[in-house]
């Protein structure tokens, strides 16, 4: 996998970090499936716009 580097606020730190920790897993992987989630999502979205669209 690719790594990278974000920059978070300390509060959306805190909030993913208490996400993980009740979930027992890393706050990496919380954060990977929020975007993975948030990416599936936008992608419906656009998906459906291009459908009203023709």
């Amino acid at each position: 996998m690719t790594e990278i580097t974000l920059k978070l606020d300390p509060a959306v730190v805190l909030f993913y970090n208490r996400i993980a920790d009740a979930q027992d897993v890393s706050l990496e992987q919380i954060l990977s499936d929020a975007l993975f989630k948030l990416a599936g999502e936008l992608s419906l979205q656009a998906l459906r716009q291009n459908n009203y669209g023709k």
